[in-house]
């Protein structure tokens, strides 16, 4: 049984499976992640039985084969998790979906509006986390596995990677909305099918990234 009153955070951190379900529903279990099941959904205006029960079926029928817990990694191969996995994902798919969305917009654009203003959000996203990942790679990380590092050094770094997951995540709910929940026209071609397909799949990317630098990297050093 799902506990109404836990975190969605903490939630995730428990049940992997459980990103996706939320994901859905367009529940920010990142950097709105202290907010309990039942705010979430009173929130979203989401029927908190229905959601419950998304979530105990996700859970009872996720895989045999998990991961390994994510926060028993030590800080560097944690570090190293989020680089290899998500760093990497980003700067593949960042400038594939630029090009795409300009030409999306140029196509349908005339006739779909939001087809414009999407394909301002998606250079937004590249704007906002191509320089991140750098300023992650080489001012913040280094710190984290630094014993001497200066904690108030620390502090500043993880504040402004805390804000710009806030900017981040405007973003994400920008792209939500202009999509409509990434909803297709019958007539969508196999490029703006490919595009929504690909956003959709960014998006669940970038929520898991966010949500392990919020909830499991950036706890450890608040702790400290």
């Amino acid at each position: 049984m799902i506990d109404p009153n836990q975190r969605v955070a903490d939630l995730v951190l428990e049940h992997s499976e459980c990103a996706a379900v939320f994901q859905r529903y367009r529940i920010d279990f990142c950097c709105s992640g202290e907010m309990s099941v039942v705010d979430a959904c009173e929130k979203r205006g989401i029927d908190l039985d229905e959601l419950s029960a998304e979530l105990t079926k996700a859970i009872e029928e996720r895989s045999e084969s998990q991961g390994p817990d994510l926060r028993d990694l030590t800080t560097p191969e944690l570090i190293d998790y989020i680089v290899n996995k998500h760093h990497a994902y980003l700067r593949e798919a960042l400038p594939f979906l630029e090009p795409l969305a300009a030409k999306v917009s140029r196509v349908h654009g005339p006739n779909e509006q939001r087809l414009i203003k999407l394909y301002g959000i998606v250079m937004g996203l590249a704007d906002a986390l191509l320089p991140h990942l750098e300023s992650e790679e080489k001012e913040l990380f280094p710190l984290l596995t630094d014993a001497d590092a200066d904690a108030d050094k620390i502090t500043a770094e993880l504040s402004t990677m805390h804000e710009e997951h806030l900017e981040v995540a405007e973003l994400l709910e920008a792209m939500r909305e202009t999509t409509e929940d990434f909803r297709l026209p019958m007539s969508a071609c196999n490029s703006y099918r490919t595009l929504f397909t690909e956003l959709q799949t960014l998006e669940g990317d970038i929520l898991e990234h966010v949500h392990l630098e919020t909830h499991v990297l950036k706890p450890r050093f608040e702790a400290a």
